[in-house]
């Protein structure tokens, strides 16, 4: 007993180091205030207590631990710390807590009580907290928060800390909070270093202005920049971009997409899809290509536009729909093309352009004209309007500028056309049906004038100042010829057939859609990006594996007789389930339920169009 006193008056005041066996591997005992040994504990424990001046001190392969009370387990090479228990492993790597017991010959710990690990980049804060310096791993499982400046909080139920790569690996209720957004997933992989976040598993990120949804997907918390796949879309208030791959930047408020995308208006219930996309928030704007294909669904019907490229700008009580180069209009009562077309919705007026740059002796000039057709009519010209009324949802009117012509097949001959061309024509139509035609300036006619038992009378041609046509039942009923130059009613033998043809008639019905799928007749065959993706998640690596159980079972050998205090306190082993998408709960769950809902309107318009074209195979020739 002696001995020992004069040992603690070494500790106290020579401050000089109090080491046992094996000093390299054991721990020492660097400064006590008191020491004295307590064999209501167990015997050979030492206890060691603090003095006013400074904590009890122990040092053990580049790790500092301090604390106010010790006990410390000679035999076994293991400590237990009280009380303001302070732990550090270089400069980088400080750790607080109440409790904490050491494992000299495991080099295993585990600390209890407002545990806070801190490295350079972030705060650790947990109840419980397990560490492996060998693997130089930490460990959780009672729920932990760890807080880094620029990226925001994060919090899960369970926790690993790599030490050595800077990364944290989050499972199970991960929720990461930042002033902008709040990030919740079932799997995080975050690095403290350069602030990158990976979600496995249904993840949201929801701002204010946006929501996030991924399966897989990257994160930079450092810029506000993400990548994400599976199942991927972004909620933009009413407008909702979805693809196999987005892109994020959320300080530009800009969105890009590639491969299988659609853009659903919730307001406008419009829907976009192609190939790739880009998407401007705050400019309310979007562009997309490959395939692209604009569908705006309305009570009765829905209209197609498809075209190399579509653009949409401006808010949605202003909205102005591009589509240019190759584009094709589908309706079911209404067909179309042009090099470019361009929509106001605020005002229904439709503008069918032609390409400029093509002159009049141009081989593709004729076929490049603007083209419209409803029901049995074809009409061209240079430049075509079709208006429509915003409210009833209905075709109002129709202008076409320069060299306009309209042709409808007469359907009782071989290869008879009724034809009427002009400088300009203006057409009205009645329940989306052309009800009259004025053709203005320069007017020429070729009728097949037919009587009430649809005999032919004759084939009437004539010229005038302007043409007006009443057509019902989607046959001309009557024409009127104003300020006529001639004209006469020949008889069909009597009429020569190199003159039935108008000078620029060019019958176009085998370019007509018929369908959706007709809009992307002649496309080039279409070769999508293959996108690499991000690396598949690797499960959590258990805290207790093989090495820990070897390094245990080798530091209970040594004391066969006594419990193994390395073998305390080790976290049970969790079962990591797979990752399975699952419902989507909140915001975003109505969000693909607004989804849904527009893409079923769609399909019922569909469905009508397939109903309306269920015509007598001799009556759809005939048109």
């Amino acid at each position: 007993m002696n001995s020992f006193k004069n040992l603690l008056f070494v500790l106290c005041f020579s401050a000089t180091s109090f080491c046992f066996a094996q000093e390299k591997q054991k721990i020492t005992i660097e400064y006590a205030g008191r020491g004295y040994t307590d064999p209501d504990i167990e015997d050979g424990a030492l206890v060691f207590l603090r003095d006013e001046s400074q904590q009890v001190h122990f040092i053990h392969k580049g790790v500092n631990m301090w604390c106010d009370k010790a006990i410390y387990y000679e035999d076994q090479d293991y400590i237990e710390a009280f009380s303001n228990v302070i732990m550090k492993q270089g400069d980088s790597i400080n750790m607080v807590a109440k409790y904490v017991e050491y494992s000299g010959k495991t080099q295993l710990a585990f600390a209890r009580g407002n545990v806070v690990l801190t490295e350079p980049q972030s705060v650790l804060t947990t109840d419980k907290l397990y560490f492996d310096r060998n693997r130089q791993l930490a460990y959780y499982n009672t729920k932990g928060k760890v807080v880094r400046d620029s990226s925001g909080t994060i919090t899960s139920q369970v926790g690993r800390f790599y030490m050595n790569s800077k990364k944290y690996q989050f499972t199970k209720d991960v929720v990461l909070v930042n002033p902008e957004y709040t990030l919740n997933t079932e799997r995080l992989d975050f690095f403290t270093e350069n602030g990158h976040a990976y979600l496995f598993g249904p993840s949201t990120i929801v701002g204010e202005t946006s929501t996030i949804y991924s399966e897989r997907g990257f994160y930079n918390t450092n810029n506000d920049t993400g990548y994400f796949q599976r199942n991927a879309q972004i909620d933009y208030d009413n407008r909702i971009v979805e693809g196999d791959s987005l892109f994020f930047d959320r300080n530009k408020s800009f969105a890009s997409a590639t491969n299988n995308i659609t853009i659903t208006d919730t307001i406008n219930k419009s829907i976009v899809r192609g190939h790739y996309a880009e998407v401007w928030r705050d400019k309310d704007s979007l562009f997309i290509t490959k395939r692209a294909l604009a569908v705006t669904v309305q009570e009765q019907d829905s209209v197609y536009v498809h075209a190399d490229t579509l653009m949409v700008t401006g808010k949605e009580d202003n909205r102005i729909t591009r589509a240019f180069h190759n584009a094709r209009l589908y309706k079911s009562d209404l067909a179309g093309k042009a090099d470019s077309i361009h929509v106001n919705h605020k005002t229904g007026l439709m503008q069918m352009l032609n390409l400029s740059r093509f002159s009049s002796a141009d081989a593709f000039a004729t076929k490049r004209k603007p083209i419209l057709w409803n029901l049995g009519n074809q009409m061209t010209g240079d430049t075509i309007h079709l208006i429509s009324d915003v409210k009833t949802e209905k075709l109002d009117s129709l202008k076409v500028f320069n060299n306009a012509f309209l042709v409808s097949k007469d359907t009782l001959s071989e290869d008879g056309y009724n034809q009427t061309k002009g400088q300009r024509l203006i057409g009205l139509f009645r329940d989306n049906e052309l009800y009259n035609v004025d053709i203005i300036k320069n007017a020429e006619v070729i009728y097949y004038s037919r009587n009430a038992e649809n005999e032919l009378v004759g084939i009437n041609k004539s010229k005038s100042g302007s043409i007006n046509l009443k057509i019902e039942n989607k046959e001309i009923e009557e024409i009127r010829l104003i300020q006529q130059i001639d004209g006469e009613l020949y008889p069909e033998s009597k009429f020569p057939k190199s003159g039935r043809r108008l000078r620029g008639f060019d019958w176009r019905g085998e370019e007509r859609p018929l369908s959706v799928d007709d809009l992307f007749k002649n496309d080039p065959p279409l070769q999508l990006p293959i996108i690499k993706g991000l690396e598949d998640y690797v499960p959590p690596e258990a805290f207790v594996d093989n090495s820990v159980n070897e390094r245990i079972e080798k530091a209970g050998k040594e004391t066969p007789n006594k419990p193994n205090k390395a073998a305390r306190n080790l976290p049970k082993k969790t079962i990591v389930m797979p990752l399975n998408p699952k419902e989507r709960a909140g915001k975003e769950k109505t969000v693909k339920e607004t989804t849904a809902k527009v893409e079923k309107e769609v399909k019922k318009t569909e469905t009508r169009k397939d109903d309306n074209n269920k015509e007598p195979k001799d009556k759809r020739e005939g048109q």
